[in-house]
């Protein structure tokens, strides 16, 4: 049963708020996939705080039209599930994660700083690694010196030690 026009304005309005924060569209075909699969998908997404729907193409490009994801409604053909994120790249890295795992998810296109991404561009920025992965390694490599000096003070405590007995 299709949806009615006070249906319809409410689907735009809601998908106007998401993309309104949000930083990364990504999309992708889902033809053929199973709903166990779907429901470990959307939980992945979930759980990575990301925006995920099976939408009608043309609501969502009334829903982009105007804003930086606008190019990508020349992309919004056949089934289609929607990946959106105000992180730069969950959205991406949510679908193409399941895309590795599961062949009948196929990576059709993507948005990030108003450009348009292809297949791969979007698999490029999947591959970034996230904000949090990001701050961990800057806080290794920022600890690295203290603790190589601290293991120096305390070899050179045992020399000393050592030559004192």
């Amino acid at each position: 049963m299709g949806l009615n026009l006070n249906d319809k304005k409410a689907v735009v309005a809601e998908v106007s708020a998401q993309v309104a924060n949000a930083q990364t569209i990504a999309i992708a075909e889902y033809r053929g996939i199973e709903v166990g699969d779907l429901t470990v998908l959307r939980k992945k997404a979930r759980e990575s705080g990301v925006y995920l729907r099976v939408l009608k193409n043309t609501l969502v490009r009334r829903a982009v039209e105007g804003t930086p994801f606008a190019g990508l409604a020349e992309h919004m053909v056949g089934p289609l599930i929607y990946s959106v994120s105000a992180d730069p790249v969950a959205a991406a890295k949510v679908l193409n994660d399941f895309a590795k795992t599961n062949d009948k998810l196929v990576l059709k296109a993507g948005s990030y700083a108003g450009k348009v991404l292809d297949k791969a561009g979007v698999q490029a920025l999947a591959s970034v690694p996230s904000r949090e992965e990001l701050l961990s390694k800057l806080l290794f490599v920022m600890q690295a010196p203290v603790s190589g000096f601290a293991r120096a003070l305390g070899a050179l405590a045992a020399q000393r030690e050592g030559a004192a007995a």
